[in-house]
This record gives C-alpha cells, sequence and structure tokens, in this order.
C-alpha cells in the first residue's frame, strides 16, 4: 500500500474524508498527538485500525466529534455535569467517559457499555470529521512505541499499513487527552493530561484520580480508557525512572550512568550532565515547565531509538497538577520501573508578599507533628546574626559600605542593593547559596517526613529545585495592599511600589505545581489550607 503524505489544506481534509467513508483508515492530525482514524460507526473500518497499530482489541478506542450535535449520536446519556464541562474545555484535550449510544460497536468500547468521546480543538481535525463522520482514532503509533507529535512520526511507524497522513504541523500539547469517567457520582480521572484534576473540580466542585494511573492496572482488571493497560510509549531501551526533588535525580543518575546510557532530563542539568563527559543527554525543557514536558516527551523517547543507548535514565517531573500527564507516560514507558530519590515531603511554598506563606504554614502546621516548617527570610536574617556562618563576611568583601563594626546594616545594604539590578544580582547569588546550603542541613537532620519551605523568591533562587512539589498562593491586589500596609507599617504609596516590583499571578501559575486562591476572608483560606493538607501533606 503506497501512504501518500498530504499538507494541510481544504483539499486535502476531503480526501481524507472520501477515504475514511469508504472504510479505510487516516492518519490525522490533533492537539495533543496524531490519531489513527476510522469512522467509528464502521466496526470493519475500526477492525483495521487495530490491523494497522498491531493493538490488542480489548483496549477501547476514543471517538472524536466535530460539534455538540453529534454528542447525542454516540452516547446513551450525557449528565449535565459533562455539558458543564464540555462548556469549559471543549474544543480541547478532554475525553469523557460517557454510556454508549446502540450507533457505537464493540470494536470501539472493547465491549464495554461505555465510551470515550472528545472534541479535538485542531481544526483540521474537526473539518475532516465535519466532512465525514465521528472517528475512532487512537494515536497513530505502532502499538506500545512512543505517541507520534508529527506527520513525520507518523509515516516512520504507518507506512505502507494507511493509505494518507495529513501533515498538520507539530502538536501543541504533545500528551493524549485527559480521560475523566462520568458514570460514578464523582468525576475519575483515568488518564491524566493537560487539563487536571484540578481544573475538573474547579468546574464541578469534586473530582479524583484512578490509582491505576500512578501504579498500572490490577492483575485481570479491564482497562475503561486507553492508556490504562500494556507498557506504553516505549523506546527500544529500557527505562529507569529516578523520581523525587531535581537535585536528588541528578545526583541518583550521576551515580548510576554508564558510557552505553542515555540521560533524559532538565535543562537546568544537561550542561552539568554534559561536563561530566556524559552523551545522548537530551532535554525536556525548564524542570518546572510542564506544558514543555508534554510538547518535548515523546519526540525525546523517539530519538533515542536512532542511538546506540542501552539504557536510559530518566530524571521525572513532579507529579502534581499540569506534570501528572507527562509522569504517568513516563511511568508507563518504564515499565513502572521507578527509582525514589528523595525520603521527605518537601514543598516549596511562594507568593507574592501579603499572599499569605506564613498563615498558610500556621494552619497546615497547627497540631501536626509530622510537618517542619522552614521561614527562609528567618534563615536568611539567622545567618546574618551567626558569625560562624561566613555569610556576613561573604557580604562586606562585596559591599563594606553595608556593615559596620562586622556587621550588616541591612538598610544600608537595602539602599546599595535596591538601587542597582546588577548588585541585587549579586547579593542574592550569595544569599540564595548560603540560604539553601542551611535548609539542606535543616531537612538533612529534622526527623519530620514533611517540610514546608516558606521561600518568596522560591524559582528565582533555585530551591524549587530542593522540592518535590512547589505551591504558589494567588492573593487578590487590594487584599494584599490593605495586609501588607497595616503589617509593614507602609504608606498606601510605599505598599503599591512594592506590589508593582513584585510578579504577577501568571508567573506563579506557569511556574509552580499547584496555586491556591487566598481572597482574603480567613474562614475560607482555612478551609482551602485544611483541604490541600487532607490530600498532599499526607
Amino acid at each position: 500500500m503506497e501512504t501518500k503524505l498530504l499538507k494541510n489544506s481544504e483539499a486535502g481534509c476531503a480526501a481524507a474524508a472520501r477515504l475514511l467513508l469508504e472504510g479505510c483508515v487516516v492518519g490525522i492530525p490533533t492537539e495533543t498527538v496524531y490519531g489513527l482514524a476510522a469512522n467509528a460507526l464502521d466496526p470493519q473500518a475500526v477492525k483495521k485500525i487495530f490491523e494497522a497499530k498491531g493493538r490488542p482489541q480489548d483496549n477501547p478506542l476514543i471517538v472524536h466529534i466535530a460539534s455538540l450535535d453529534q454528542l447525542e449520536l454516540v452516547a446513551a446519556r450525557v449528565p449535565e455535569a459533562a455539558y458543564k464541562l464540555a462548556a469549559a474545555f471543549w474544543p480541547g484535550p478532554l475525553t469523557m467517559i460517557l454510556p454508549k449510544s446502540s450507533r457505537i460497536p464493540r470494536e470501539v468500547s472493547a465491549g464495554l457499555d461505555t465510551v470515550g468521546i472528545r472534541m479535538p480543538a485542531h481544526r483540521t481535525a474537526r473539518r475532516i470529521i465535519e466532512l465525514s463522520c465521528p472517528l475512532a482514532a487512537p494515536s497513530a503509533n505502532t502499538s506500545g512505541k512512543p505517541s507520534p507529535t508529527t506527520a513525520h512520526h507518523v509515516f516512520e511507524d504507518m507506512n505502507g499499513r494507511v493509505p494518507m497522513i495529513i501533515d498538520g504541523g507539530r502538536c501543541s500539547v504533545g500528551v493524549e487527552s485527559t480521560v475523566v469517567d462520568m458514570t460514578g457520582d464523582i468525576p475519575r480521572v483515568l488518564r491524566p493530561g493537560a487539563i487536571t484534576e484540578e481544573m475538573i473540580a474547579e468546574v464541578l466542585g469534586a473530582a479524583d484520580t484512578d490509582a491505576a494511573t500512578k501504579k498500572g492496572l490490577k492483575k485481570g482488571e479491564k482497562p475503561k480508557s486507553p492508556g490504562m493497560a500494556y507498557r506504553h510509549y516505549a523506546p527500544k531501551a529500557p527505562i529507569t525512572l529516578y523520581e523525587g526533588a531535581p537535585e536528588d535525580t541528578f545526583r541518583r543518575i550521576c551515580d548510576q550512568y554508564k558510557p552505553t546510557d542515555g540521560i533524559i532530563c532538565f535543562d537546568e542539568y544537561k550542561a552539568a550532565f554534559r561536563a561530566l563527559g556524559f552523551t545522548r543527554v537530551y532535554s525536556l525543557g525548564p524542570s518546572w515547565d510542564h506544558h514543555a514536558h508534554d510538547r518535548r516527551l515523546f519526540a525525546v523517547l523517539r530519538r533515542f531509538d536512532s542511538t546506540k543507548a542501552r539504557r536510559i535514565h530518566a530524571q521525572c517531573p513532579r507529579e502534581y497538577g499540569a506534570g501528572e500527564g507527562s509522569v504517568n507516560r513516563l511511568r508507563k514507558s518504564a515499565g513502572f520501573v521507578c527509582v525514589r530519590c528523595t525520603d521527605k515531603q518537601i514543598v516549596g511554598l511562594t507568593g507574592g508578599t501579603g499572599s499569605g506563606k506564613g498563615l498558610f504554614c500556621r494552619i497546615a502546621s497547627k497540631d501536626r507533628t509530622d510537618i517542619r516548617v522552614i521561614d527562609t527570610d528567618a534563615v536568611y536574617h539567622g545567618l546574618l546574626e551567626d558569625p560562624q556562618s561566613g555569610l556576613t563576611d561573604a557580604l562586606l568583601s562585596v559591599f563594606p559600605e553595608a556593615g559596620k563594626d562586622g556587621r550588616i546594616d541591612r538598610k544600608a545594604l537595602a539602599a546599595i542593593v535596591f538601587s542597582d539590578p546588577g548588585k541585587l544580582t549579586v547579593l542574592n547569588k550569595i544569599a540564595h547559596a548560603a540560604v539553601m546550603a542551611a535548609c539542606r542541613e535543616e531537612i538533612a537532620a529534622c526527623p519530620q517526613p514533611i517540610v514546608l519551605l516558606d521561600v518568596p523568591l522560591l524559582f528565582q533562587s533555585g530551591m524549587d529545585r530542593m522540592c518535590t512539589l512547589t505551591v504558589g498562593l494567588l492573593a487578590d491586589r487590594d487584599v494584599t495592599l490593605r495586609r501588607i500596609v497595616s503589617r509593614d507599617n507602609l504608606t498606601r504609596r510605599e505598599g503599591e511600589v512594592r506590589i508593582e516590583n513584585q510578579p504577577r499571578d501568571s508567573y506563579y501559575t506557569s511556574h509552580c505545581d499547584l496555586t491556591l486562591k487566598n481572597d482574603g476572608k480567613l474562614e475560607d483560606f482555612e478551609k482551602t489550607v485544611l483541604a490541600f493538607a487532607a490530600k498532599y501533606l499526607d
């Protein structure tokens, strides 16, 4: 069979639609990964998907639709909660498990009475569906291999197996859609992705995640969603996944590396690995950037198949919020061969001044003997007061005019550095290194299994790399202004200047694994913190 690779165009969409209506299988782009599509209402066409992929037939497929009008064609019942999620996230990378209609053949649902349905955000995918019919479309790779995020990846696996592939460019999301089961009382995530459990809960009030996403299915358990069973996303070389704080996973990989190995790492460690002489080192992006991890993951896994690596060591992203999707895929690609590298839960807490970090720590740790709170501002001031720490001497060697009688005058130091960005950078470099070292010592020595690190400059200092979870607090600007004016005895204008020099909320939402809102109402914030502690600090 000749496989045509067509550029994205109206003519290409029409040609793909004609083949699909004739019962053929076509490779199509979506925003998540490329799909191997067939008419979802034609059992004979659907069987060709399994033949092309070499996919086990007890693994259900997802049906893709182009409009809400098609939803009732493929689902027997659609609860109100499903319409709410559709309004919030469709078109987009969310699949909902619903009772299937009689039009859906058992070949699609693997014999289940439910079916996964989604509306892709990629315009080309929707246009092809509009010109043809609802499409069953798993990822367009040979079963078990890393999913394809470019048309070239599809061609590598499907050349000679399908008549056509439509090239819609590189996938913008990069991992398969979130799958959420809507048939129970509480929506349950069966496969994590770009739409997180927290995002679903914000719309519906509650959501949870199936334990199989972290540990795999139990023996004999039947999958309700694609991606729950079997080893997935695997390159030829076996993978060992190193989980924990990024700096700990870096050290463990250094201990285990051999010249025949390859490494998947974060940007912060790529140069360090190569400086040690390690080869075949590929990065997923910054350790905090979960969206970059999603976009790069499958391409990096596929890249190893063109190398001579006999084994792959991979730094694992943090498994919270938007990180759950790439972590789930990495665990499956490793066959759940995972090494835990950090023996404590280390939570980095950050946010703008007045966002409530100290209050969060007090609420979360109240009556808890298993939590140690470390306030890095207090650590910094303690180091300045301790002549044995060496911090004061280090600062005075650079800023001699900021001290008197061997002691730092904080106001004088502030006047020097806050008027000169270059000097502030030097101060931060010295202070952050000293505080980080002191915190490492305290964490190692403390008996508590959970540590809350209150760090205003969590990412700027690099202390996020010590953490197994990062949390950002978001507070309304007016609430924050009133709080710091009262707390620090500032004028309103002084408070405004301080706030204006802080990162915006978008900084914390893009960098932190999770964010929490503090609207200024103590009772509400206390409930938020206690709910967070019950779920994540256990």
